[in-house]
């Protein structure tokens, strides 16, 4: 009898297994191409920021005694694209001595970057706005140059991947019982091998996953956009103002990022932005001094502005002139240091100075990760991300040839596991994974387009059942 129960036990947690390696089967099998192509675009990413800089600020200069001042260079830059219709709307400082600096032109609706030596106020190179490398890997790796359908299918990709971390370490854990056991992979021939390398590397990676699908669809335009970031925009009354002179538009998103480009730290995408003209604000800069760049410098360096940052001058009559340093923008490399400053282009006033310790819970940990997502903390992280996305193409080709190991000779169709067998639905997994995919809208309209698939077309057509099923 003893033998019986264990071995109808030994059946049950059998078809458990079968059942959560069919749901990691085809949850792979969806998001690989993704990771893949997520991980190869990252890495380019990292590659062309650290070389050639995010708007091809590392060109090096020969320093000298004396910096040319700013509106000279910054009328250099302007005569380069069109002396006659173009404006400077925003200045780059250098990120060192040796380095350019860098300022946005418009010109007839078209922006581009002038890289100018500071030193002699010569421009060195020019080249328009979100173009080259850096913004190829970055558009591809945002949406896949598909504008918001991209958007959704990324969103969806790395939605369905939290709920393939959680099915993958349910099943190392049944083979190996152990954390440790699965961190080190044992050794093995052929399919296992390769499964052991899968399910070790698989763990190592996962946390730092599932932290990156998290920062990753915070930006996407559904969870991010309508969800999350709608609930964690930064209250503009922590200002310290009273009454705050915002206005209800623009946001800070609409008026600082350059269209998909992210400029803006996440938490302040949502915000509106301060207006000039009001009697309000904080002891700034002296009014008896002209505004000009010269002065606003001078001001972002006397309250502590140093290296890298970004200087965005006024928009319209009611613009403000704002200062904004953040790692997010491969400013400096300590996310804790987020700082923008905005500045009445009238009075000199400072209207706004918001910090990271100004943040809620939800934006210092979104300034944190991206920051970590995006290897700014130093030459380290850069080192750490290319190994985590050489992992995780690995792990997306090692789950390709262990299927492929795995397929019997003439075999037709993906074969997946347990194929023609009728497995029972395990809830106890399935309610946890079916709460995951409720957090998610994407992925919870992506298993039940799956489903209506299955009971319509793959359970119904002969040809379809013996590929899929």
């Amino acid at each position: 009898m003893d033998t019986q129960i264990k071995t109808e036990a030994g059946q049950q947690n059998n078809r458990r297994y079968l059942t959560v390696w069919r749901w990691h089967f085809y949850a792979g099998l969806l998001v690989m191409p993704f990771l893949t192509l997520l991980a190869l675009t990252g890495l380019g990413m990292l590659l062309f920021a650290n070389i050639t800089g995010k708007e091809g600020e590392r060109i090096h200069v020969v320093p000298q005694a004396t910096v040319q001042p700013l509106s000279v260079q910054a009328e250099a830059a302007r005569s380069a694209v069109n002396p006659e219709t173009s404006s400077v709307v925003q200045y780059i400082a250098p990120r060192a001595d040796d380095m350019v600096a860098v300022f946005r032109v418009n010109n007839e609706g078209k922006a581009t970057m002038v890289a100018v030596d500071p030193y002699t106020a010569q421009v060195v190179n020019t080249m328009p706005r979100n173009q080259g490398w850096y913004h190829t890997m970055d558009e591809i790796h945002s949406d896949m140059m598909l504008g918001a359908a991209g958007d959704y299918l990324l969103e969806t990709a790395a939605s369905l991947t939290i709920i393939m971390i959680i099915s993958g370490l349910y099943l190392w854990w049944v083979k190996r019982r152990g954390i440790k056991a699965m961190l080190l992979p044992p050794k093995g021939r052929a399919r296992s091998w390769w499964r052991n390398l899968h399910g070790a590397f698989g763990t190592w990676v996962s946390l730092i996953l599932l932290l990156f699908c998290l920062s990753g669809i915070a930006w996407a335009g559904i969870w991010g956009g309508k969800f999350v970031q709608a609930w964690s925009q930064f209250p503009a009354g922590k200002w310290g103002v009273e009454p705050n002179p915002v206005s209800v538009v623009p946001t800070h998103g609409e008026v600082l990022n350059d269209g998909k480009v992210k400029e803006v730290p996440w938490i302040l995408e949502l915000t509106p932005m301060p207006v000039s003209g009001t009697t309000v604000g904080k002891d700034g800069i002296n009014p008896d001094e002209p505004m000009t760049l010269e002065t606003v410098d001078r001001f972002a360096r006397e309250i502590g502005f140093k290296g890298r940052y970004q200087l965005n001058l006024p928009k319209g009559e009611d613009g403000v002139w704002t200062l904004s340093q953040d790692s997010m923008s491969y400013d400096m490399i300590s996310p804790f240091a987020d700082r923008t400053v905005h500045i009445d282009q009238y009075s000199g006033k400072i209207l706004a100075d918001i910090h990271f310790d100004d943040y809620n819970w939800f934006g210092k940990f979104m300034a944190a990760s991206i920051a970590l997502h995006m290897g700014t903390l130093g030459w380290w992280s850069v080192l750490a991300n290319v190994l985590f996305c050489l992992a995780v193409i690995f792990i997306s080709i090692s789950g390709c040839v262990m299927w492929w190991k795995r397929r019997p000779t003439g075999a037709v169709g993906i074969v997946p596991p347990a194929q023609k067998i009728k497995l029972p639905v395990w809830w106890a997994m399935a309610l946890p994974l079916l709460a995951i995919a409720l957090l998610f809208p994407t992925a919870l309209l992506a298993i039940a387009v799956i489903w209506l698939l299955d009971t319509l077309l793959l359970s119904r057509i002969p040809v379809l059942r013996r590929w899929f099923k």
